[in-house]
């Protein structure tokens, strides 16, 4: 058996689909991904993540460039990593050492976060981002929109240490 799958049997145990969760499912949706995302990190043990401004404004910036430019890449239309968008924005001007991680998601019709997390749990490098410990603070950024053209919404969220 692997090694991964008692964490992923915890961690599904713990939230599961069908269970309601705890989180308001009302506006602003990214206090509501917040609080699913740390829901999930809590059932597995992981310290609860702040919301940080900054890193929130470089995953919208970069959910709104991927609707605009109709692409869904961690790479943004101008060829930069998430790290350098990161970069970029300064966050990492004050800090001696850092990590960033970066989740991606986008559906159709309408927004629904404990969807978004759900798929993120499902995909092995998504779930390690959002369960890492080296992460103390997130930005998520929520764009309606999707990618592929249509109705739908686009979700970045930017993890740092």
């Amino acid at each position: 058996m692997s090694p991964l799958l008692p964490l992923l049997l915890a961690v599904t145990a713990a939230w599961s689909p069908s269970q309601a969760p705890t989180c308001p499912q009302t506006r602003p949706l990214t206090v509501t991904t917040l609080c699913l995302i740390n829901e999930v990190r809590a059932a597995d043990g992981a310290p609860r993540l702040r919301l940080d401004p900054r890193l929130s404004r470089v995953a919208r910036r970069h959910s709104r460039d991927m609707v605009r430019n109709h692409y869904f890449s961690h790479t943004s239309s101008a060829g930069l990593s998430s790290s350098d968008r990161i970069a970029r924005s300064g966050w990492m001007r004050l800090r001696r050492r850092w990590a960033v991680g970066e989740t991606l998601a986008w559906r159709p019709g309408p927004a629904r976060p404990q969807a978004i997390v759900r798929a993120w749990l499902r995909s092995r490098p998504h779930r390690k981002v959002m369960l890492s410990r080296r992460y103390h603070v997130v930005g998520v950024g929520i764009v309606a929109g999707t990618p592929a053209g249509g109705r739908g919404t686009t979700y970045t969220a930017d993890f740092g240490s």
